[in-house]
């Protein structure tokens, strides 16, 4: 039992390393690398704090490398997720009597393990499986990882600090209450960061959860369960488990003590689970919060005053850094007509000199994209693109999967402001430009607003401040992160909490007390220490 007042450590951004040739960690991770390739490692689920292997093994191979076995995992079924839910629930009493104290230690602990001893693991495990170069890496999985669960300790204490105001004779408090049941984490493949805070946020908060990672990203998925556990988290508050989809959604819809789905996916999935949810809603104990953080088409709209270098900078990188497998990547872009041709010039400049291979080759700026699904939806559309008379490639164009999945970043311009890469999300290397004319920039920013359904990141770049406030007010509702004069992409966990509207998700913030709020229910309590002993008032007295 707590006997103090106790205040957390200051949370801070993780320092993120250089990897330059001849630092410390460059070599350590070039050692890691090295034998993280020459082993194959295997990958249980974990319920109960119980290893589970089932006779359906499937392998792990590097998408830029799609020979080469890393190892294996193994796929469960229905009944694991059962198993995953009473673990979870039969955790539940133990963790939430916990102290918070002692939840805020174990995930401060994990922080600091993925910083130090962890950080050329996770961050080897994460250029491996998932093809990211060593920068987008550490960003990733060392560095927003530990951002994540420290800050996330200082945003519980600020919630629970958060109290009413008390009047004289009375003591008003306010209890943050874990949910009454378990939280189902479905987690993406891009970010390990975004892997580990899904089930990790709600745990810190007294909840238990069952963790469904994408298949793709079961081999970092895996590092980081070994921290969580050298953290010393309980057995069963949170189980990993691999299943279909389907399966473990519709066990959780249909569950009574299903009190909460954190999910970061696609739009039509995340529509699905709703419904599910709404289906069933007469079932469960409690109403369930439904949090969720989808897709995007992000936009760049340049004003005729823009820095051109600036402009042509953030596109390279906003558009094309982990092969525009990011949410928050620039996918669409309006130039105006005066600053075309320079734009022009010197973005096929860079984007032609990008060197693309594996990620264990340092020099490579872009590496594979995921899968071979991805790769052929990516594909479709830049064979589309390649057909339609509206549309010219300027950059790129080219993929080819024979040893990896590898694809061009590919940069279309088109004359069509409605053209389908203008409006669906790719979620791969292809940015679609709309040249427009400079003098209808207002009538530009209600097209961007109109054009997709997402509502996710999006930037304007100006040097005129008439400019950018028009923008900043036109595009209110178009994105729920907004920049000024910087690429879309790039959220540190503290300084630019995460998330959008629209068909983008329920915007509750990642990095942020906002999404802590939503796994806690309060309980105000008011104690009176002078009770009324007669029901009589003042006003009822004879005049």
């Amino acid at each position: 039992m707590s006997r103090g007042m106790y205040q957390v450590p200051k949370a801070y951004n993780e320092p993120v390393k250089s990897y330059a040739p001849g630092s410390p960690e460059r070599k350590e991770l070039k050692n890691k690398l090295q034998e993280l390739r020459t082993r194959e490692i295997d990958i249980p689920m974990y319920i109960g704090g119980k290893e589970v292997r089932t006779d359906d093994r499937r392998e792990v191979h590097p998408p830029h490398d799609h020979k080469h076995l890393l190892g294996y995992y193994y796929f469960g079924t229905a009944d694991h997720v059962n198993q995953a839910i009473e673990a979870a629930l039969d955790a539940r009493p133990g963790w939430q009597a916990l102290d918070w104290d002692h939840r805020a230690s174990i995930f401060l602990k994990a922080a600091d393990l993925i910083s130090g001893p962890y950080r050329a693991k996770i961050n080897a495990a994460t250029m491996l499986a998932q093809s990211k170069n060593v920068f987008q890496a550490e960003i990733d999985a060392a560095c927003e990882m530990a951002d994540f669960l420290r800050f996330n300790v200082e945003f519980m204490a600020d919630i629970y600090n958060q109290q009413p105001i008390s009047e004289k004779g009375i003591w008003n408090r306010m209890d943050q209450r874990p949910l009454e049941g378990f939280v189902y984490a479905i987690t993406p493949f891009n970010f390990t960061s975004i892997a580990g805070n899904l089930p990790s946020a709600p745990a810190l908060m007294g909840n238990v959860v069952v963790w469904k990672p994408a298949e793709n990203q079961v081999y970092s998925a895996q590092v980081l369960m070994e921290i969580f556990m050298e953290a010393g988290l309980p057995d069963g508050v949170i189980n990993m488990i691999m299943v279909p989809g389907p399966v473990g959604g519709k066990i959780m819809s249909m569950h009574p003590d299903f009190v909460g789905v954190h999910f970061t996916g696609s739009t039509e999935v995340f529509k699905k689970i709703w419904k599910a949810i709404g289906d069933n809603v007469a079932i469960h104990n409690t109403y369930p919060k439904i949090v969720g953080e989808t897709g995007g088409k992000d936009f760049v709209v340049v004003h005729k005053t823009a820095n051109v270098k600036s402009v042509v900078t953030a596109l390279a990188r906003g558009a094309f850094e982990y092969q525009g497998q990011k949410c928050s990547a620039a996918s669409r872009a309006y130039i105006p007509d005066n600053l075309w041709p320079e734009i022009n010039k010197l973005l096929v400049k860079d984007v032609k000199s990008f060197k693309m291979g594996g990620p264990e080759d340092f020099t490579n700026f872009i590496n594979a994209v995921i899968d071979e699904a991805a790769f052929e939806k990516i594909a479709s559309y830049i064979v589309h693109a390649k057909h339609d008379p509206l549309c010219e490639i300027i950059a790129g164009g080219n993929y080819d999967k024979t040893v990896g999945y590898f694809i061009e970043p590919t940069v279309i311009v088109t004359t069509d402001p409605q053209y389908k890469s203008m409006q669906e999300e790719i979620f791969g290397p292809v940015l679609t430009i709309y040249v427009y004319p400079a003098e209808e920039f207002e009538q530009t920013l209600e097209m961007v607003d109109k054009t997709s359904p997402y509502a996710l990141t999006g930037s304007i770049f100006a040097r005129d401040r008439w400019a950018i406030d028009l923008a900043f007010n036109k595009l209110v509702n178009s994105a729920g992160n907004f920049y000024i004069n910087d690429k879309p992409t790039g959220a540190v966990v503290g300084q630019q909490p995460f998330g959008g509207a629209r068909a983008s998700g329920t915007n509750d913030k990642s990095g942020s007390y906002i999404n802590l709020l939503r796994w806690v229910s309060p309980r105000t309590i008011k104690e009176n220490f002078n009770p009324p002993e007669d029901y009589n008032y003042p006003f009822m007295e004879e005049a």
